[in-house]
C-alpha cells in the first residue's frame, strides 16, 4: 500500500477523499516524532491499514535517525503489544 506523505502526516486518498491518515509532530528539539492521531475510515478497518501507517512513521523516523513517541491510543497499543519490534525506536521522556 502506497501512502502519500507530507511533513507531519502519511495518508491514503480514495476518490479525492482522505480515508486513512496518521498525524505526527516533531518534538524533543527535533529528535523525535510524536504520533498524535491515527484515523481509518470504517469501510477500511480490519485490513491492517492503521498498523501500516504506524510503520510508515517508524520507517521515516529510522531513515532520519529519529525516535518515536506513541501519543495516540492506537500507536501506544501497537508499541505496547510489540516491544521487540519498536523498543529501539521508542522515545521515553
Amino acid at each position: 500500500m502506497l501512502f502519500q506523505h507530507e511533513p507531519g502526516r502519511f495518508y491514503l486518498e480514495q476518490n479525492d477523499k482522505v480515508v486513512a491518515q496518521i498525524v505526527y509532530s516533531v518534538i524533543n528539539n527535533g529528535k523525535t516524532y510524536a504520533i498524535d492521531s491515527t484515523v481509518v475510515d470504517p469501510s477500511l478497518r480490519g485490513q491492517g491499514i492503521a498498523l501500516k501507517l504506524v510503520d510508515a512513521v517508524v520507517d521515516e523516523a529510522k531513515a532520519n535517525n529519529k525516535t518515536v513517541q506513541p501519543v495516540c491510543s492506537f500507536a501506544r497499543k501497537v508499541f505496547l503489544n510489540n516491544p521487540d519490534k519498536y523498543q529501539e525506536i521508542e522515545y521515553h521522556s
